[in-house]
């Protein structure tokens, strides 16, 4: 081709007007026919490219209508390699990484301790003191139960590697060695929350009604507490009281793990309805409040045990079963069984925790310069308190008994204002603090809301009851 352009520039300007036509036809003709042939060379190589060699593979796939990139590496093309050529080739890494030493599985049993399950796999001493003093959430540890379960990763050279404590389904407390030493996380896993309506009508106790209704135990200790302030389970329930309220079950990858909180709840003791909204306020706390954001609490409980019985009121001119002689009775006996929890009524201090004459073992608690409480015929003590410890509110001092002047295992019950006995039973008890009035608005709205789901409760239980 480079001959024939040469020649044509060379000769073009002595060719005649005759002959020019003919020569530049023969000219395109040779031009045509190299190219020509040098199209089916360039066919006839790729057809005949060796078998083995390597094909481009044609993908269909699903993109977006854009173009890619002209400046895609080469990287990005995919090849299939022939069977024979492709078994050549040096077998894939694997990416994953093969973490050294032997993991092991264990089930806490009743009497178990961590460093007793550390000596049983060869775990140096030393090596659990690192742990538990590496952090607050390393103290976990020692407070493990029987049930729980434990995974550690261990070598025989090294001990620990890693270790994964099972807390409960919500949190879990993951340890891991580093070049110098152990860390400690705690993962907390945020379980969905399910709200469930329930109502029901007592026809002998709250516990028999509870049942019926499917409320677990829980949520019905919970309702107790919260009418605790106005309602005495023991002295007030009457056969047709009604109850309704809305609570969360906790779900965890779709599976039922427990029970959350009462979200609403409504009772109505001797035709007097009382009703509770839960409510966390923009400062973060959480409380119950009535409809028009008083709350629920009081600064004292109404009774010091739960769903107790009544032995004995609050009299002047009750008889003494033991001395027996006339002699004021200035508190309330609730008989329960030996060992039955006794929870403060009220924040305070104790002034005495010992033996008091007839009372036998006894706490007394003063609240502020006003309240003082009076606890008697305890079997023992709680563990952990004596005279000057501060408590709280249904924290438990101590456990019924009969010691003293008693006939059975009971609690004698005292309260007193400004050092006068007055009758624990129909004493107007303080309130706590209302709900500020700069989040009334918003609870309003919320309250409503949740008011409405207890009327449906209730609407439920009557058509379940009418069917």
């Amino acid at each position: 081709m480079l001959y024939h352009n040469s020649s044509l520039r060379d000769y073009g300007s002595n060719w005649d007007d005759g002959y020019a036509p003919k020569r530049r036809g023969k000219g395109m003709r040779w031009a045509l026919l190299g190219t020509a042939s040098g199209l089916a060379l360039g066919l006839f190589s790729l057809t005949s490219f060796d078998a083995n060699a390597i094909r481009v593979k044609e993908l269909q796939l699903s993109l977006p209508e854009t173009a890619l990139p002209v400046t895609a590496p080469l990287d990005d093309v995919l090849l299939d390699a022939d069977p024979a050529e492709e078994a050549s080739l040096p077998a894939p890494v694997a990416d994953q990484t093969v973490l050294p030493g032997t993991w092991h599985e264990v089930t806490i049993k009743p009497g178990d301790s961590l460093a007793r399950i550390f000596s049983k796999h060869e775990i140096p001493p030393r090596q659990l003191h690192e742990i538990v003093n590496s952090g607050t959430d390393a103290k976990k540890l020692t407070q493990i139960y029987p049930g729980q379960k434990l995974r550690m990763r261990t070598t025989p050279e090294d001990g620990l590697l890693e270790l994964v404590y099972e807390i409960d389904a919500l949190n879990q407390l993951h340890v891991v060695h580093n070049e110098t030493a152990y860390q400690v996380e705690l993962i907390e896993r945020a379980p969905e929350r399910r709200a469930v309506r329930a109502a029901g009508s007592i026809e002998d106790n709250l516990f028999l009604a509870a049942q019926k209704a499917k409320l677990p135990g829980k949520i019905t200790m919970e309702l107790a507490n919260i009418f605790g302030w106005d309602i005495d389970f023991a002295l007030d329930i009457r056969q047709g009281d009604q109850f309704a309220l809305l609570y969360e079950e906790l779900y965890l990858d779709g599976e039922r793990i427990g029970t959350g909180e009462i979200l609403a709840a409504e009772f109505v003791n001797r035709d007097s309805v009382h009703q509770a909204v839960r409510y966390t306020d923009d400062r973060g706390r959480t409380d119950y409040y009535d409809p028009k954001g008083r709350s629920m609490r009081k600064d004292f409980l109404r009774t010091p045990v739960d769903f107790s019985r009544i032995s004995s009121r609050f009299s002047t001119g009750r008889k003494h079963p033991i001395l027996n002689k006339i002699r004021a009775h200035k508190g309330v006996d609730y008989a329960a069984p030996q060992g039955t929890p006794v929870k403060a009524t009220g924040n305070g201090k104790i002034v005495l925790r010992g033996k008091k004459g007839g009372y036998g073992n006894t706490v007394v608690i003063q609240h502020g310069s006003q309240y003082s409480t009076l606890y008697a015929h305890l079997s023992r003590y709680a563990s952990g308190l004596k005279t000057g410890s501060r408590v709280q509110q249904g924290q438990i001092i101590g456990y019924v008994g009969s010691s003293g002047l008693a006939t059975g295992p009971h609690l004698h019950y005292e309260f007193h204002v400004n050092g006068t006995h007055r009758n624990p039973l129909t004493v107007k008890l303080p309130d706590a603090a209302p709900l500020p009035k700069q989040f009334r608005e918003k609870f309003k709205l919320e309250s409503e809301n949740l008011l409405a789901q207890l009327e449906l409760a209730k609407t439920q239980a009557l058509a379940l009851r009418d069917e």
